[in-house]
């Protein structure tokens, strides 16, 4: 199978939606989070978990766990494993609430509405991720 064919494959696969979080876990694992870790310097290194903001050796340790975390989820989304349903749910609810936690705590978030608005977001891609347990099913 060609290249091409194999991505109209993938893309075939999932909604829409489901392909832009599958492209960005991609994009996380392979280009983003790797220069995170391995060249951006200790002291502007910042990783967020759970709206709580780390910074130094903490967000190198944070950095490691989402490059593992993004790794995993794209392999999740890329096979559409069947454990990858209830995790990215798990996950998408981590980061709605970890966005409203950030607008309550730190000055650059934009303020509450920001944050409920993103957290609703979120809620509505776990929502959405929640009816198309179909998909997911190796």
């Amino acid at each position: 199978m060609s290249p091409i064919a194999t991505v109209k494959q993938q893309v075939a696969m999932r909604p829409l939606w489901m392909n832009a979080i599958f492209l960005f876990c991609i994009y996380m694992t392979f280009i983003y989070l790797p220069w995170d870790v391995l060249f951006k310097t200790l002291s502007e290194d910042q990783e967020v978990w759970f709206g709580v903001l780390f910074t130094g050796w903490a967000a190198k340790a944070g950095g490691v766990l989402h490059w593992i975390v993004y790794a995993v989820a794209a392999y999740g989304y890329w096979k559409m494993k069947r454990w990858m349903h209830p995790w990215a749910i798990v996950y998408l609810l981590q980061i709605a609430l970890g966005m409203f936690i950030w607008s309550l705590l730190d000055a650059r978030s934009g303020g509450l509405i920001a944050g409920i608005v993103v957290g609703t977001f979120f809620v509505g891609l776990a929502l959405l991720t929640w009816r198309a347990r179909a998909l997911f099913s190796t």
